[in-house]
Formats: C-alpha cells, structure tokens, sequence
C-alpha cells in the first residue's frame, strides 16, 4: 500500500462507515457510477463518502443500504450506528477551545485519541500530554507557542487536564505504554521544583495499571528513535491502527500498513533497550533527589 499522509484525520467511526460502505458496494458488483445513476447521488459525492472524507446522513446509508441489497436487520442498524456516531464525534467536549488547538491541528489527534483504546507513545524530549502536571504543561506552552496570549496558554493547559482525567480514569480508560528518553529527566522545564514534582506525578501515574512507563537510557546510544516523536494509536476492531507525528503546523497521521509496521517495530526495539518499569521509578526518584534544594 502505497503512504498515505493526512493532515486532519476523519472520524473514527467515519473511516468504519467508509471501509463498510465500499465493501457492500464492491460485494453487490456495482460502479460507483452506477449507483450514483440509481439513487440520483452525485458520484464525487460518493467517492468521498467511501474514502471518509466526508461524512453522510442516514437518508443516504439507507438509500445505499437498499441499492445493495441489504436486508439483514443487525448489519443495517451496524451500519446506521456509524452514521450517528460519526455525528456524536464532531460535537466534542473540546469544541470551545477550536481557535487555540486548530493552528497545530491538535483537535484531530484528541480525535483520534477519543476512540483509542491503546496508546504506544515515545518522547524524546518532553513528558508526554497525558503525564504533564499543570505547572510543567504551561511551562512547556508557554515556551513552545510564544505567540499566545496569558489566556490562550491557560485555555490549553485546561484542554490538557481535562484530556487526562477522560483518558487515564473513567469507566473506559485508554492503555497508555510511554517510554520517555533520559533526556525528557535532565532537561528542566520550568524550574527544578516543576521538574520534582513532575517526577513524583510520573512514579504516581505509573503504578495506575492501564499506564506503563519505560526510561531509555543515555547508555543505549543511537536508536531508531532519533528520527523523533511519534504514537501509535490502537482503536476498537476492524478500524486500523494510526501513527501520529506531531509538528508545529502540520502535523499528520499515517495509515498505511507499512508505516504503521515499521513504527511498532520500532517502538518495540525501543521498549527492549529501555530500562524496566520499576527499574523506571527508581530513576525517577533519584533524579528527584539530585534536583532537591
């Protein structure tokens, strides 16, 4: 498959409708063209319906659903559950803080996040999102977009707290496997107070169980790592999993099955250089006591 790069990822469940849609097409042996002649659909229009560029109405899914053939109760209802879903996504509890997440495009990857089920993260320079404290994530912001106002900086702080108590706890919490390089302990951000606390929030977070940390070590040289940060998200079956990079404005996710191969490999090479959970800990602690006043 050949890369697949986007900028703004599509829903979750529209990438399921997507995929379910083409199927049934594909399966009833008819062209785009002539479905389009039969429901009086603009054909374009399809395309990006089946490619999830677009979302749709269940009108439409019916419409289709009929033009296939498709009489089996549960798959129609499946199939409609997308379409309302997909709906339910574009009406996140992020919404009212749009002006300051669209620049980097960060609303795509909370997205994203918000389906996950489990999170395969490497940072090679800084505590990921979802292990900042407040003190440390407005310190990071604060740095990393100084053209943002006092308040803009707040509002983002407040997006990243909010984004860790609905993926860390709550009836459905994300697994979460973080291996931060040595570099993300003895950089200080903030102040060396930030950084203690920092610390003890990290020891904290990694005793909850759906949360793993690994430290890699300066000792373990050059890895493949160094190329940078990235995620590789994991969602409910059959959607496929994603690799997130971030960048300052244009951060993309990859798709295709190659890319997304070649990151897992990678960040299991990562995970086996790196030290173990506990082992983790103790560093932690005891960097935490080397920045002691």
């Amino acid at each position: 498959m050949a890369l697949k790069r986007k900028l703004v990822p599509q829903s979750v469940y529209r990438r399921q409708l997507a995929t379910r849609l083409r199927e049934l097409r594909e399966a009833s042996g008819l062209t785009l063209t002539e479905v389009s002649e039969r429901i009086e659909v603009n054909q374009g229009s399809l395309s990006r319906i089946e490619t999830g560029e677009r979302g749709t109405t269940p009108v439409l899914v019916r419409a289709l659903l009929d033009c296939y053939a498709v009489t089996d109760t549960e798959l129609r209802d499946d199939i409609l559950d997308l379409v309302r879903a997909d709906k339910e996504q574009q009406k996140p509890w992020w919404r009212k803080y749009s002006t300051v997440l669209a620049p980097t495009r960060y609303d795509g990857y909370l997205a994203l996040e918000a389906a996950a089920t489990a999170l395969a993260n490497y940072q090679p320079l800084l505590v990921p999102g979802l292990l900042q404290t407040e003190d440390y994530a407005r310190a990071v912001i604060a740095q990393m977009r100084p053209e943002l106002t006092p308040d803009q900086v707040d509002a983002l702080v407040r997006v990243r707290m909010e984004r860790q108590d609905s993926r860390l706890s709550g009836e459905h919490p994300i697994d979460l496997w973080a291996v931060l390089d040595e570099a993300v302990l003895r950089r200080v951000i903030g102040s060396p107070a930030v950084m203690r606390q920092q610390f003890a929030h990290l020891v904290q977070a990694g005793d909850q169980p759906n949360v793993t940390i690994q430290l890699l070590p300066f000792s373990a040289g050059a890895h493949p790592g160094l190329y940078g940060p990235f995620v590789v998200l994991t969602f409910p079956q059959p959607t496929a999993p994603l690799v997130w990079l971030e960048n300052p404005n244009n951060s993309v996710y990859l798709e295709s099955e190659s890319d997304i191969q070649n990151y897992t490999d990678i960040f299991d090479q990562l995970r086996a250089s790196a030290f173990s959970p506990a082992e983790t800990r103790t560093h932690l602690t005891s960097t935490a006591e080397e920045l002691a006043p």
